[in-house]
Order: structure tokens, then C-alpha cells, then sequence
């Protein structure tokens, strides 16, 4: 497991935006060789994604051979409604870059047969030849996707009811009324995510520093589904300075300095393949 810090929100959003660009700009994606996504909704990643926005209209980013499969959506709220999670990706994110509407996943939460639908997602991933980044942020009590504490650390995804604290965190978004709230919600699994060949979580602000706390210093738990990723053999958590206000001071040292480290490595290798270039 990796922890990347940072001063700020806009730094980590900067940092993670960089990350995805440079997974896909040297996986080289093509016709016959798509790169897979796995993308979150939220507050959290809303200034990765305009960063992600900005490198495709640069022109150094393309999605048109990207597919991506987002986390969750609400039952019962229409796909139109502004507050779906169908409307928050193409308004934030999917309009604005040259990804195919077809490549672009995202489970429907007014489907017949919700159950059904669980498990056509769980095929389309695997159809798809699995995730190769999986993305996500999560609540203060440590959930990842909607898998609320308690949830199975193997799950799949599945109809979750939503718990509380979740309900109140999100009434911001529905003019701060809880009876509008969607009280369940269709969401991958804690185990779609770890099948993914690589994770990465975005932690920012003061009141998700008890959750980095319990996801980086203690132990596995399913009351804190985000620990989970501690067993994952390519984890990479980005956070701000606020959210490590738990953290033992230690710990914040011995991250900062493997980045440090890293940094110089990835110097070294962009000098030395500059002069590789002079040389031809």
C-alpha cells in the first residue's frame, strides 16, 4: 500500500488527474486493447475530473478507447433527475471528453429486476477483461462505494440499504431535505473492487481523517470497508494535509519520505530518457 500527501485539495485532484493520465498514456489503449476505468461519484473526485477534462481539450488525453464502470447509483431515482448518478457523470465528466456512450457504464437503479441487473454489471466487468484502475472516495466512516459499515469484504455488487449517516451526508445534495434521499442504493461490492489490478482511493479534508486513521493504521475490518484495500498488492491511497490530522506523526514522516525517494526515481528516469533522446 502506497500513501501519497499533499498539501491541499486541488494538489491531491492534480496529483490523481496526472496518475490516470499517465496508467492510460502508457497502456497505449487501442481498438483491440481497451483500458478499463473504474470511476467514483461524490464531492471527492469532482477536481480530478475537471483536471482529466483539461489534459483531453490540451490534447494529450484520449478516452475513445476507454471504457469505464462507475461505482453505484440510487434505486428509484430517475436517470434524468439531477442528482442520479448517471446525470453527476455526463454533466461532470463524460460530456465533456471524447469517451463513446457505449463504453460508458453505469448501473440502473430503475431496472426490472434490480438482482438481475447486479449480475449483468458483475458480467459486463468481466466481459470487459476486469478493471485496470478502480477509483474511489469515501464517506467519514470509512465506506467505499455504498458498501456502509459492516458490509461484507467480499461482496459483489448488489441492492444495499443506505445507512443513515450516509442518508444526512447526502440530503446536501437534495436541498438539504432527508426525506428526498434515496434510502438504498445498486453498488459494486467491496470484492468487484479488489479484483481490480489496481486501486485508488481519495481521502481529502478533516472529517475523513479518522477513516484514513483506520484505513492505514489499524487493522482490517468490515466496519471500515476501506481497510480492505491494506491487502490489495496495488493500493495507492492520495490524501490532503487535513486528512491526516489522525495520523500518527511517524507514519506521516515515513510516507513523505518514500515520496521523496520516488520523486527522484521518476526524475532520474525522465533525465535519463532525455538524453536517451539527444543520443538519437
Amino acid at each position: 500500500m502506497r500513501l501519497v500527501i499533499l498539501d491541499d485539495y486541488d494538489e491531491a485532484s492534480h496529483w490523481a488527474a496526472k496518475y490516470v493520465r499517465n496508467r492510460i498514456l502508457e497502456f497505449n489503449p487501442g481498438p483491440d486493447k481497451y483500458f478499463t476505468l473504474g470511476l467514483p461519484t461524490g464531492g471527492t473526485p469532482e477536481g480530478m475530473y475537471r483536471k482529466l477534462i483539461e489534459f483531453h481539450k490540451e490534447g494529450g488525453l484520449s478516452f475513445q478507447y476507454v471504457k469505464t464502470f462507475n461505482m453505484d447509483e440510487y434505486v428509484g431515482l430517475p436517470r434524468d433527475h439531477p442528482e442520479s448518478y448517471h446525470s453527476f457523470m455526463w454533466n461532470k465528466f463524460f460530456k465533456h471528453i471524447d469517451i463513446l456512450p457505449e463504453n460508458a457504464h453505469i448501473l440502473d437503479g430503475n431496472a426490472e429486476d434490480l438482482d438481475k441487473e447486479c449480475e449483468r454489471y458483475e458480467e459486463e466487468i468481466k466481459q470487459a477483461g476486469g478493471v485496470e484502475l478502480f477509483i474511489g472516495g469515501i464517506g467519514p466512516d470509512g465506506h467505499i462505494a455504498f458498501n456502509e459499515p459492516g458490509s461484507s469484504l467480499v461482496s459483489r455488487t448488489r441492492i444495499k440499504s443506505l445507512a443513515h449517516d450516509t442518508i444526512i451526508a447526502n440530503a446536501r445534495f437534495f436541498d438539504g431535505d432527508i426525506s428526498k434521499v434515496p434510502t438504498s442504493a445498486l453498488t459494486v461490492g467491496v470484492g468487484t473492487v479488489m479484483d481490480a489490478r489496481e486501486v485508488m482511493i481519495i481521502i481529502t479534508g478533516a472529517h475523513k481523517a479518522f477513516a484514513l486513521y483506520k484505513a492505514v493504521e489499524e487493522g482490517v475490518s468490515h466496519m471500515w470497508t476501506v481497510s480492505a484495500f491494506q491487502q490489495h498488492p496495488k493500493a495507492i491511497f492520495i490524501c490532503d494535509e487535513d486528512a491526516t490530522l489522525e495520523l500518527r506523526v511517524k507514519t506521516v514522516k515515513y510516507f513523505k519520505g518514500l515520496m521523496e525517494v520516488h520523486d527522484k526515481l521518476v526524475q532520474s528516469s525522465h533525465e535519463q530518457s532525455a538524453k536517451r533522446q539527444k543520443l538519437k
